[in-house]
């Protein structure tokens, strides 16, 4: 099975911010969809690990911001590189601005704004698919949304030449570039940039 081909699926990427309890935080998803029109509604799959998820689950209110072509890469580091359970992501962070239902959402690099809450949970083991009902629309500007595939030819830096010697095999993180030397990728590795899994790495020979 390849798996890569998945990767060919055209979905676009999204900053979602949410807040609970006192605390706020955001991260980088690319599981976002319209479901129905009447009443719009919309539906995101949250990795549970991240500290978003648990933000959506408990407030039950949410932001997407679409990102754009323009978006810089610093934006997927600052939302998608570290955890809002270590660091607050919107302490000194100026490219933001809080929507009608108070919650934070990303200006930089973005051409849209969804507000949403939650209807409807389902739990899917690894990540839980929200339903929920769009309360706010704002078109941001007019730059075409990025896909996954524009990520991964314009935005996301080509991954730094390994040390390894010439024929040696590594281990490159599809999503950061990451590089991993070794012959044998541990199954339970996760790349210390990005947080993905061994899954997310391919097999490379520099």
């Amino acid at each position: 099975m390849d798996q890569s081909v998945m990767y060919k699926l055209s979905y676009g990427l999204f900053v979602l911010t949410s807040a609970a309890g006192g605390r706020e935080s955001g991260c980088i998803i690319n599981t976002a969809a319209q479901v129905t029109s009447r009443p719009n509604r919309i539906s995101i799959a949250v990795n549970k690990a991240n500290f978003t998820h648990d933000l959506v689950k408990e407030g039950g209110r949410f932001n997407l911001s679409i990102l754009s072509e323009e978006a810089a890469f610093d934006t997927f580091q600052h939302f998608g590189f570290q955890s809002g359970r270590e660091v607050d992501k919107f302490a000194g962070y100026g490219a933001c601005q809080r929507s009608a239902n108070g919650l934070y959402y990303v200006t930089a690099g973005t051409n849209g704004l969804i507000s949403a809450a939650v209807e409807q949970s389902v739990d899917l083991g690894s990540h839980t698919l929200f339903i929920a009902g769009v309360d706010d629309l704002e078109a941001l500007s007019d730059a075409p949304s990025a896909t996954y595939a524009y990520y991964q030819s314009h935005i996301k830096p080509s991954p730094a030449k390994p040390s390894a010697p010439a024929g040696k095999t590594v281990w490159r993180c599809k999503v950061c570039g990451y590089i991993y030397e070794g012959e044998d990728l541990p199954e339970d590795f996760i790349c210390p940039l990005c947080k993905h899994p061994a899954s997310d790495f391919e097999k490379v020979t520099v």
